[in-house]
């Protein structure tokens, strides 16, 4: 990786995170509700659903570079981890544009007036794919994540304060939306995923010019590592 590439890498790193924690705080209506309920809850609030549908493009442009950089700098030291963690991580976050998308959906139709149960059905049912896409993501993000956490730990590539934040954020994050419903609560957990992706762009930038991040060369160990 040239230090240009590091230097996007770094800058991508905490982007998505942080985009989707302000997602989850502003988000006009909650993860358990049913689809009517979101339907009459979007179309009080069209503005905020439409901020949430950007905030969500965003995530969907940095989120896979993000982790696959992340991936690049513990996979020296912890490879098996680390394919597992990226092959949860990348087909959960291309997933996240159709969610998006039906998110744009529903606020279309509030806009365009449509029928509530239309609009409702548009939602929940528009095609199977979006189903498939919602279970990949939510097991993916979530699992890929602490075992992404864990590979940064094995690594040693960042403190353990940041590993340890990384593989709490998405359980906290589940808790938080789909036991508690607070969205406070889901704000604070996307954004230790942002501080622990932080971490790791530190990281990233502070590799030495001659060091390959892919073969792990003259990588500084912070903590102690493994081949696990």
């Amino acid at each position: 990786m040239s230090r240009p590439e590091r230097w996007l890498a770094a800058a991508l790193l905490p982007l998505g995170p942080a985009a989707i924690a302000v997602l989850r705080l502003v988000l006009p209506y909650d993860t358990t509700d049913d689809a009517a309920v979101v339907v009459r809850k979007v179309a009080a609030a069209p503005d905020t659903q439409s901020l949430v549908v950007w905030l969500g493009f965003l995530g969907v442009l940095t989120l896979v570079p993000a982790v696959l950089a992340a991936g690049r700098l513990t996979r020296p030291a912890a490879p098996r981890t680390t394919a597992a963690a990226m092959l949860l991580l990348v087909p959960a976050y291309l997933s996240l544009g159709l969610l998006v998308a039906g998110d744009a959906g529903v606020l279309f139709g509030v806009k365009e007036h449509l029928p509530e149960p239309v609009v409702a059905r548009l939602f929940e049912a528009v095609h199977p794919t979006t189903v498939v896409a919602g279970v990949v993501f939510v097991v993916g993000h979530v699992a890929g994540t602490v075992l992404l956490g864990v590979a940064l730990w094995i690594s040693g590539a960042v403190p353990r304060w940041a590993a340890v934040l990384t593989a709490l954020a998405q359980p906290l994050h589940f808790v938080a939306a789909v036991v508690l419903a607070s969205h406070p609560l889901d704000f604070a957990a996307w954004g230790c995923n942002a501080v622990g992706f932080a971490a790791v762009a530190v990281a990233l930038l502070r590799l030495p010019r001659n060091t390959s991040v892919d073969t792990g060369s003259q990588r500084p160990a912070i903590a102690g590592s493994s081949s696990t």
